[in-house]
């Protein structure tokens, strides 16, 4: 079998010239220099699907809050309402266990309660009620503890609510608003 100059000349990812390559190499040469060249169609089709992908989940997202179910969340129990002093805090999980969830007592006797996770990148927020916030260490943010409205760092919106409703001395867990201001 005759080799083109050309043949000579490659470059074989072992470095060894072609006399001493295995036949298969023979058969499907393979030229560094050409295989990282990336052709402008092949970088345009990866472009196009890439883009493709990040409409298709936006769209995901968007079908999948539009058909969120409304219905009312069941009550749960979180403390006995002597069991929260003021700037006291109990955890609790509402409304599944993979909602971690924070109840405290403001100065004026009032009972608050967020989510725990930030808006900014769900990180665990720390209560600090003697000081009048809720902090994220992730990226120093703050959150006031009457509102959980955002006050400082990076997130942009508020915790999420849970509701509360006081009953013979407990404490029960009774919705939870999702808020965007």
């Amino acid at each position: 079998m005759s080799h083109s100059p050309s043949d000579r000349d490659r470059e074989y990812p072992d470095g060894r010239p072609l006399s001493e390559q295995p036949p298969w190499h023979q058969d499907f040469p393979t030229d560094i220099p050409e295989d990282d060249a990336l052709a402008r169609r092949e970088f345009t089709k990866f472009l196009v699907m890439t883009s493709g992908a990040f409409v298709a989940g936006q769209c995901w997202i968007g079908l999948m809050s539009l058909l969120r179910d409304d219905e009312p969340l069941p009550e749960k129990q979180v403390a006995a309402e002597s069991d929260v002093p003021p700037f006291g805090v109990v955890e609790f999980r509402y409304p599944g266990e993979d909602d971690p969830c924070l109840l405290i007592r403001l100065r004026d006797g009032r009972l608050v309660a967020y989510g725990q996770q930030c808006s900014h990148l769900s990180c665990a927020v720390i209560p600090e009620p003697e000081r009048g916030h809720l902090r994220c260490p992730c990226h120093n943010g703050y959150f006031e503890l009457n509102e959980g409205r955002p006050i400082a760092g990076p997130p942009r919106r508020p915790l999420p609510r849970v509701t509360l409703a006081v009953r013979e001395g407990f404490i029960f867990a009774t919705g939870v608003e999702r808020r965007t201001v």
